[in-house]
């Protein structure tokens, strides 16, 4: 007789709600359709204002970056067809990839199809037996999953406390061959930043290697939006890799490694994450080398977009909200004292045309619900100010439940 076991469904079920279904049973803020809202706020005659997307240097209806993109798409076509090792790359992946190099003062780049598979790919296949990983706590989820699939040890430190970082490398650093240490450019639910300074010569005093995810900070942090190294005046070429994504500041889609030439050179070969995925498409391409080509011609928009984070940041702290460890560029969370009013001040915004989901589950403490602020250097004073003050009034308890949460809570009643 076969055991009674709960059907597939059954489990799915389970695990949902082990997850958090419960916060989306009565209201459910996400997977809004962008394009249609923008639509019914302008019928309505509301100014629709997105802080939930990571165009931070307000590239992403820059008509040149399109036409490059169109360009490549009608040019190309829509597809590579294959892995880049074995179908052939088309002459714009390594042109790109040449000038962003060039851009971002390392040796070579590579670039791959998605910003999640870079971490993921590359850790697991970097390390090996009698190696070890220590990780930020508030690394983004790729790092830990691509640091969980080997067969070497991984250890946490706490979150930019580079004291107990270094007490865990004077602990175990001899016991193991090769130590990674990983961190965030700019971690994307705080909008704080390492001590980089610091963490170079660590690694180097203690003999092991480093890998900086900026994926935030590319676009955003430094003069010239070069990143963490620019900030802190550190030369690239001290960090082995550093790995970013192509759908924030670059606003297509997919990721990259940098590192020395040949790093890079052996990467192509070997890299699964890279050997078995096709190259980015025509289109694909043609958009992140325009924004590209508009971050080096036009760098006020970085300075734009540090003058909009400090503002916004700053005028929340000045009408009371919790800004959290945000150093006010790019990323600046305000943080509710609970997920419901979270909810509510998501709902009471949307509501008057901005757009800014709740995080209060996946990837934050339970108890540190927040909406996180994507600036960009194409907001305006006018519409930072409006959604500064529909948040500070819910934060206070000057607003009641939104009409359409209360009506999405009578449905689920």
């Amino acid at each position: 007789m076969k055991p009674d076991r709960p059907s597939f469904s059954v489990v799915a079920e389970r695990r949902f709600r082990l997850a958090g279904k419960a916060i989306i049973e009565q209201h459910n803020p996400y997977f809004l359709p962008v394009d249609q809202q923008r639509e019914i706020c302008e019928r309505n005659g509301i100014p629709f204002i997105s802080f939930a997307h990571y165009d931070y240097l307000g590239l992403s209806n820059h008509p040149d970056v399109i036409e490059a993109a169109s360009t490549e798409l009608h040019r190309l076509g829509t597809g590579v067809g294959a892995s880049r090792l074995v179908g052939g790359e088309r002459a714009g992946h390594r042109a790109f990839e040449r000038e962003l190099a060039d851009f971002l003062g390392v040796g070579d780049v590579m670039s791959l199809v998605s910003g999640y598979l870079v971490n993921v790919s590359l850790i697991n296949f970097l390390m090996g037996p009698r190696d070890l990983v220590l990780i930020d706590e508030l690394a983004h989820n790729s790092i830990f999953v691509g640091a969980k699939n080997g067969r070497y040890d991984h250890r946490v430190f706490n979150h930019n406390d580079l004291d107990d970082l270094e007490r865990q490398l004077e602990e175990v650093r001899g016991q193991y061959r090769n130590v990674l240490i990983v961190v965030e450019g700019l971690y994307s639910m705080d909008g704080d930043i390492p001590d980089l300074p610091r963490l170079v010569e660590m690694k180097e005093a203690h003999d092991a290697w480093l890998l900086v995810d900026e994926a935030h900070s590319y676009g955003v942090l430094g003069a010239t939006g070069r990143g963490l190294c620019e900030h802190f005046d550190i030369d690239p070429r001290r960090i082995e890799l550093t790995v970013g994504t192509l759908s924030k500041s670059f606003v297509s889609s997919g990721g990259f490694i940098c590192a020395e030439q040949g790093v890079i050179d052996w990467l192509r070969f070997t890299l699964p994450g890279f050997v078995y995925s096709v190259g980015l498409s025509p289109a694909t391409l043609g958009s992140a080398h325009g924004a590209l080509t508009q971050l080096k011609a036009e760098p006020q928009r970085v300075t734009r977009l540090h003058e909009n984070s400090l503002y916004f940041r700053d005028h929340a702290r000045s009408m009371g909200l919790n800004t959290g460890p945000a150093i006010g560029c790019g990323v600046v969370p305000i943080l509710f004292s609970s997920p419901m009013q979270t909810m509510i001040a998501s709902q009471a915004l949307l509501e008057q045309g901005v757009y800014a989901p709740p995080i209060v589950q996946i990837g934050v403490p339970k108890d540190q619900p927040r909406i996180r602020f994507f600036l960009s250097a194409a907001h305006t004073r006018e519409q930072m100010d409006k959604a500064i003050a529909i948040a500070a009034a819910v934060a206070h308890g000057e607003v009641a439940v939104p009409a359409g949460l209360q009506q999405q809570a009578v449905a689920g009643a």
